[in-house]
């Protein structure tokens, strides 16, 4: 990089930061004010569905895609207009893009500089790294896809850049392996130690990789934290509904008669701040958060946020159950409950049957009905 980029006010743990990004095609908007920030070492998952913007804001990053507006920042300077010849990162797309006419040491080498035996050193060491040790005269053509792709990382990783992006690099693979690349990439990252930007539309590959997950939808940033933050925490209803499975509880809120459904009061941990002190809610929690119970144990109906269920369907999806449930307390209100095998067991659920039902306090959230953020408010 050229000494005479204007430094920015970055912290030395930073290694990236976009202020204000914006990308238009002609009327089409697709990305507005992305702010964000990457940390140096860590793993960052860009994770939305087709058309958020994740792949575009992974393009401007690597100087394939011009902004229409805002600033990049890498190490401190701003590359906003600094070709993607000039950036220090390698880059592995979904469909490999190795070079066909070369083996797999000419492609692992394409981008190195230096003398012959240096350049073969350093294939042989990468292939070591990735597990593909001996390889080195195969064609891509003789290798498998999962192969392949560690190829491609290997050749990203040859010129050791600061930065690895990384866009869908799994999709194109079958189930199987790309649970077993999943984690040979986080491993290889963190024994590196290089920072990693991964786009994925794959919520599983999000939670099991990341240090922090960057959620999109329609060109914005809903939430950026930790996937475990991510996952209990959604801080919007489309981040709710899109990470994870979510059940949905149609509420109202006053402050006279607090939350209720179907004119039943429950109880939440955290209540909704509405401007007029009333309105409509949809509450939401997560399949494994409801709890069964074997038998009624005292107390009225609707206390503690319990109620009698009717079984209508169980799915065995593996290691769990999922009971589809209805609650006619609450207005036959239908939720779906993931129960263990051990628990399922214990519990000796069965269709048609009618079980205790608790939707915990604290694992309630509420959103505001016409609003797709979370309505916080003071603790109850």
């Amino acid at each position: 990089m050229k000494a005479d980029f204007p430094v920015t006010g970055t912290t030395a743990s930073e290694l990236l930061r976009t202020d204000g990004i914006a990308k238009r095609f002609g009327d089409f908007s697709a990305l507005s004010g992305i702010d964000l920030s990457v940390r140096k070492g860590e793993f960052l998952c860009l994770l939305g569905p087709s058309g958020c913007g994740k792949t575009t804001l992974l393009r401007i990053i690597a100087g394939l895609e011009a902004p229409s507006a805002g600033r990049l920042f890498m190490q401190q300077r701003d590359v906003t207009r600094l070709p993607a010849s000039e950036r220090d990162y390698g880059i592995v797309f979904q469909s490999y893009a190795l070079f066909p006419n070369l083996d797999v040491a000419g492609n692992i080498a394409y981008g190195l500089k230096g003398r012959r035996e240096d350049k073969q050193r350093r294939v042989t060491d990468l292939l070591d790294l990735i597990g593909l040790a001996g390889i080195e005269k195969k064609y891509p053509a003789q290798l498998s896809g999962g192969q392949q792709q560690r190829v491609a990382l290997a050749r990203a990783l040859a010129t050791s850049p600061g930065l690895l992006l990384l866009d869908e690099p799994l999709s194109a693979l079958d189930a199987r392996v790309r649970e077993h690349l999943r984690r040979e990439i986080k491993a290889l990252q963190q024994k590196l130690g290089v920072t990693t930007i991964m786009v994925t539309h794959d919520q599983e590959e999000a939670l099991t990789m990341a240090d922090r997950v960057v959620v999109m939808n329609h060109g914005v940033i809903e939430q950026v934290g930790t996937p475990e933050e991510v996952y209990a925490q959604p801080a919007s209803r489309f981040v709710a509904d899109f990470v994870g499975h979510a059940n949905w509880v149609d509420a109202v809120f006053s402050v006279e008669t607090g939350v209720q459904v179907n004119q039943i009061g429950l109880s939440l941990q955290t209540l909704p701040a509405l401007a007029v002190g009333q309105g409509a809610l949809s509450l939401f929690i997560r399949p494994e958060d409801i709890v069964l119970h074997a038998h009624w144990e005292g107390g009225a109906m609707g206390e503690a946020n319990t109620a009698l269920a009717d079984i209508e369907k169980i799915e065995l999806l593996g290691g769990f159950y999922r009971v589809a449930l209805n609650v006619p307390l609450w207005g036959n209100l239908r939720v779906n409950a993931d129960v263990s095998r051990g628990d399922f067991q214990r519990l000796r659920l069965s269709p048609e049957r009618r079980v205790p039902l608790t939707l915990p306090a604290d694992k309630l959230r509420a959103y505001a009905k016409e609003d797709t953020g979370f309505a916080s408010g003071a603790a109850a």
